[in-house]
């Protein structure tokens, strides 16, 4: 089966095609494309999964990396600035 594993930061990414065999899990996949070490969530088209479940036949696995600033505090910020 083909699955796309993809791993992304703010100004690039990356994505790897991957043959796996049936009943292949996010850890399986995680190993056959050298992220195994990665300490970040894992998600399959936007839901997240656990390591241990099965993947199918055409499934993005996306890394889910750390939010680097909380969502309600870069909204503050933003509306603290003053209009141009």
């Amino acid at each position: 089966m083909r699955v796309e594993a993809i791993r992304a930061w703010p100004r690039r990414h990356q994505s790897v095609m991957l043959e796996l065999p049936e009943g292949a899990t996010v850890a399986d996949a995680l190993r056959a494309c050298g992220w195994a070490g990665e300490e970040c969530a894992c998600a399959v088209f936007g839901v997240v999964v656990a390591a241990q479940a099965r993947l199918a036949d055409g499934d993005r696995l996306e890394l889910l990396r750390p939010l680097q600033v909380d969502p309600k505090e870069a909204r503050r910020r933003r509306a603290r600035k003053p209009a141009a």
